[in-house]
């Protein structure tokens, strides 16, 4: 039983780690049939990687775009609401007013679109004989904080790049977030450098739980994926990690064992806001 106005202490986690395929209905229908899957096994937060329902790249956003609502997060709706949980959206190349976008939209248990969060960083890279990268030839920059309520704690949302910028898990940090989740697609090169060593970061500097939920590799795309989508813990310990095929993490985020490495190493009273701060600019 939970009492009025308290939070639960746990729940599930899962993260869908999708094989994108160039043909869209089939991403749509397999990635609905695995958040179903996932709901059967308990879960009751699910996440879908980056760019779930369309091939990662420049030349790719122009042509999967849709608005949103669109046929894509109405699908996500649909299901959110047939398992009565909590659906993020990975994200999807969105149109709006004549930009694009790569936006991630959550759905709550009763099928409504709680946030639209839009990419914040722009993946414009250059590892000279290794990977160049230019998300800025097709797409534009987000420029808000995304977070949303449970009834188990409240979650931030970054995507892929966003996790690389520390400030951001800070403001959500502060702003009450237990959770942060980050679709995101790592490649082969930037994957097995910082891909969790960024997660585990994020984690335990802001004592949150951080998920990452990357497609599956396929190594005939013009952009490879590094996978291993990953569930961390407060403490920096890795909770639950993918492989590179298409599969689901689980992960139980137990946030009486939050509240305790809080109570154990209690950095956020301890900060010195004499010396320093990291702010919000935007609401």
């Amino acid at each position: 039983m939970v009492l009025p106005g308290r939070a639960m202490a746990t729940f599930r986690l899962a993260l869908i780690q999708l094989q994108v395929s160039s043909i869209k209905s089939e991403n749509l229908t397999r990635a609905c049939g695995l958040i179903r899957e996932a709901s059967k096994q308990g879960a009751q937060i699910v996440s879908l990687p980056e760019c779930f329902n369309s091939p990662y790249g420049t030349k790719y956003f122009p042509e999967y775009a849709e608005k949103i609502p669109g046929d894509s997060t109405q699908k996500l709706s649909e299901v959110a609401k047939e398992c009565s949980i909590y659906v993020i959206g990975g994200s999807i190349p969105e149109k709006d007013a004549g930009k694009l976008y790569n936006t991630c939209a959550v759905f709550g248990p009763d099928g409504t679109l709680l946030v639209k969060h839009r990419k914040l960083h722009l993946f414009d890279i250059d590892v000279p004989g290794k990977i160049t990268f230019q998300e800025s030839e097709t797409l534009s920059p987000g420029d808000s904080f995304s977070t949303f309520d449970t009834p188990y704690c409240s979650v931030g949302l970054g995507i892929c790049y966003d996790i690389r910028f520390s400030e951001l898990a800070q403001i959500y940090a502060q702003r009450g977030c237990q959770l942060l989740v980050y679709p995101g697609a790592f490649n082969l090169t930037t994957g097995p450098a910082h891909w969790e060593l960024l997660q585990r970061g994020r984690a335990v500097d802001n004592q949150v739980y951080v998920a990452t939920a990357s497609p599956a590799r396929d190594e005939k795309a013009s952009y490879v994926a590094w996978g291993h989508s990953t569930v961390v813990s407060p403490w920096g310990e890795v909770l639950a990690k993918a492989g590179t095929e298409e599969t689901i993490v689980y992960a139980d985020i137990d946030l009486k064992k939050l509240a305790e490495i809080r109570q154990q190493i209690p950095i956020f009273s301890q900060k010195r806001s004499d010396l320093y701060a990291v702010e919000a600019k935007k609401s």
